[in-house]
């Protein structure tokens, strides 16, 4: 049995990060889970402008204050020391359009890299401070993930896919799809919000009690 599970999400929000460090540790405690992972494209600020934005001005604007800023970021650091995550926060100066890197993690798809690339991004973004809005930096990564980054730089530097990537973007949002991340289990579940490990778990071993 397998099970599509689709997930909503953006390298660069942080509780798409949290939600799949908890995924990730369900499924490895899970091997003989069936689901069937596939990532979509969903911007997390889809008005940012294509060279981004300094980090602090965009903290600044979304939260007003640097209380504001440390009053948002203390739920994303509390829930990452408790999976063990390291962020480095201080390393971040740019907010990058992602707009690119989703467009990547269509290509990834086709190689079956999507989940090596969506790791990739939130470790360069996360814990080095690299722009992921750069296409080199996302050629790098690509190229870590065995795909061939000399190629993805190339289509990068086109438009190719850009539409429709958009495209999904939209599909999603008229289909409900409201913020990141956001989880649909066989078509038909939708799971929002990064969810602990324990809820992954009891939903593996429901679908693994209907199968048997």
């Amino acid at each position: 049995m397998s099970v599509p599970l689709d997930i909503f999400a953006d390298p660069v929000c942080p509780w798409c990060l949290i939600g799949k460090a908890e995924l990730d540790r369900a499924l490895e405690s899970r091997p003989d889970h069936p689901f069937v992972v596939t990532w979509h494209p969903f911007r997390l600020n889809p008005d940012m402008p294509k060279s981004g934005m300094a980090h602090t001005t965009y903290m600044l604007a979304r939260f007003k204050d640097e209380k504001g800023i440390i009053e948002a970021n203390r739920p994303v650091l509390e829930a990452a020391e408790r999976l063990g995550l390291w962020l480095n926060m201080a390393a971040i100066e740019r907010i990058p359009d992602t707009t690119d890197a989703h467009r990547l993690m269509l290509w990834a798809r086709i190689e079956g890299a999507q989940t090596r690339v969506m790791s990739g991004m939130m470790a360069a973004h996360w814990r080095e401070g690299r722009n992921i809005g750069r296409a080199d930096v996302l050629a790098q990564i690509a190229d870590a993930a065995g795909m061939d980054g000399t190629v993805i730089e190339r289509l990068l530097a086109t438009d190719a896919d850009r539409d429709t990537v958009l495209a999904a973007e939209i599909h999603a949002r008229e289909r409900g799809v409201s913020a990141v991340p956001t989880f649909i289990v066989a078509n038909s579940h939708v799971v929002p919000g990064a969810q602990p490990a324990s809820l992954w778990q009891s939903v593996i071993d429901e679908l693994a009690g209907e199968d048997g």
